[in-house]
């Protein structure tokens, strides 16, 4: 008998930077991880606003259509960064938090 799991990822984390970087090849690398999650139908969670890669990710993913929770510290509320955020946003008071 197959015991293999039912089981469905549904919410999957990302961690990138605000950054670019110098290579073209990341920011397309991030954009096709977003139309992944598109077409698997996941949930993204990830740091907030749309700069660099992290911005690339949730930009395809927001504009796939699936749920996307930007989790941004309070102390970067002041910050453009904020006002660029795709989705859902919760903001946290602390690095603990939001890694919780």
């Amino acid at each position: 008998m197959d015991k293999t799991s039912s089981y469905r990822l549904i919410n999957i984390c990302v961690f990138y930077g605000s950054s670019s970087g110098k290579d073209v090849e990341f920011q397309e690398a991030a954009k096709n991880l977003g139309t992944v999650l598109v077409e698997k139908r996941m949930h993204l969670v990830y740091e907030g606003g749309n700069l660099g890669l992290m911005g690339c990710v949730s930009i395809a993913a927001h504009d796939g259509g699936i749920q996307v929770v930007g989790i941004i510290l309070k102390a970067l509320t002041s910050c453009d960064i904020i006002e660029d955020t795709v989705g859902e946003v919760k903001i946290v008071s602390s690095m603990h938090e939001r890694k919780a």
